[in-house]
């Protein structure tokens, strides 16, 4: 096993950091090569990376001391414009000065043509964790998990859609489990195999999904931060590998009105102290008390909200069952290797604040002893739009703190405003029905 390589099952985070010092002396290694680079990538909030690509030798000093990134990455839009300053926001824009991201080399993956990869913490110059950082919301959830011993196991499924030059996706019509239909794919889907395997992201599945040209490649379970880490290298390789053939890879959560693509959790847990955890009492009765209140996590973006209310299987009414796909929490695997399947995610969701919630909702409602409602009995729906998953953001604070419920109220408000502001083809047809 390579010091990069991600061991399926849970690990805790006195084992990531024991990986990051071993990878670190091997990354040291290999960017001492001549031509080497090394990319370092902050997730933001709008699950993609802030990047940064460095030459060596100087490189490798930022292994030591780290880098400068402006800090307004945790307080911009899509378009990398800055939200209104104000509140907790206001620290991260004034001035717009540097935080100090620093590589976790345990997260490293090759890139080919001697660059690698790596994801950063970040921090303020002085030290002090920022809060409105992912990576670093996660790992305060983790932290706080395995206070009551506790280790998580996660798988993440994301679903894309590839599209050619024109827009249309490369399959005419849903290919669900097909082989048939896929051929314009097979040559992309070739050299996207050989990319995720020569990075040593730890593929385990991969399939035609129900769509048109929806695909779905799945990466083995593993620790939480590495789950999440990883699912957003793998959507680098997927958007880059992609471009190569000119194509383009959806994360739509609704790629089209009727049609849905995920971000689906899976998420077992292990005890440290060998007993069995109670995966299926007050952690999953705590995540359906507070799914409702999380709906701003699971779908940030005004497309979100056409998944939810149009997509089949729609995770909108919250309820679980045993290997039920109709129900918003679906419980997998056999008896004693159970798994928690949590379906309200769509693929444009952040996911370290995905699994962040998951963690915090499961973790109070162990810490209260709830108990879950019977297996298919509703116990509530998420929000239908984002003005109703905007007035239930003061739970979020409750839940991640005040600091990362103001982020969200930012940019779900932003979010808002700017579809308000914009003209969209619907508009024009509704309008055009008026005369």
């Amino acid at each position: 096993m390579t010091p990069f390589a991600r061991p399926a099952g849970p690990r805790d985070l006195a084992a990531r950091r024991a990986a990051a010092a071993a990878g670190e002396a091997v990354l040291r290694g290999v960017l001492a090569e001549d031509g080497a680079r090394l990319l370092l990538l902050v997730p933001d909030p709008h699950a993609r990376f802030a990047a940064v690509e460095l030459a060596a030798p100087f490189a490798a000093e930022v292994l030591a001391d780290g880098y400068g990134v402006c800090s307004y990455v945790f307080a911009w839009t899509p378009s990398r414009d800055p939200l209104p300053a104000s509140g907790v926001l206001g620290g991260y824009l004034e001035g717009f000065g540097d935080l100090r991201v620093r590589p976790d080399a345990a997260s490293a993956i090759p890139l080919g043509d001697r660059t690698w990869a790596v994801v950063c913490d970040a921090g303020w110059p002085s030290g002090a964790a920022t809060e409105l950082a992912p990576r670093e919301v996660l790992r305060g959830q983790l932290a706080a998990l395995e206070g009551l011993g506790l280790v998580p196991s996660v798988g993440i499924e994301h679903e894309v859609v590839f599209r050619d030059p024109d827009g249309a996706p490369l399959t005419a019509h849903g290919v669900d489990y097909a082989l048939g239909g896929t051929e314009r794919l097979a040559p992309l889907l070739r050299d996207l195999r050989t990319e995720l395997d020569d990075a040593g992201l730890g593929v385990e599945s991969a399939r035609a999904e129900c769509h048109p040209g929806q695909y779905e490649i799945v990466l083995r379970h593993r620790d939480a931060l590495a789950a999440c880490d990883d699912v957003l290298l793998q959507q680098l390789l997927v958007r880059r590998t992609a471009a190569r053939h000119g194509v383009t890879a959806d994360y739509l959560a609704a790629p089209e009105p009727g049609q849905g693509s995920s971000g689906h959790v899976h998420l077992s847990l292990s005890a440290v102290d060998g007993s069995e955890p109670d995966l299926l009492g007050g952690f999953l009765a705590g995540v359906l008390r507070d799914a409702r209140a999380l709906t701003a996590v699971w779908a940030p973006t005004w497309n979100s909200y056409v998944r939810l209310r149009t997509a089949p299987f729609s995770p909108r009414l919250v309820c679980w069952g045993h290997d039920d796909r109709t129900a918003s929490v679906r419980v997998a695997g056999p008896a004693g290797n159970r798994r928690l399947e949590f379906r309200f995610p769509g693929a444009d969701a952040q996911p370290h604040l995905v699994v962040a919630a998951l963690l915090a909702a499961g973790r109070f409602g162990l810490e209260e002893g709830l108990a879950p409602p019977e297996a298919g009995v509703a116990a509530g729906a998420l929000a239908a739009s984002p003005w109703e998953a905007l007035a239930l953001t003061d739970r979020v604070g409750e839940l991640l703190g005040g600091d990362v419920a103001a982020q969200l109220a930012a940019l779900l408000t932003e979010e808002i405003e700017a579809g308000l502001e914009t003209v969209t083809d619907w508009q024009r047809r509704r309008g055009a029905l008026r005369s």
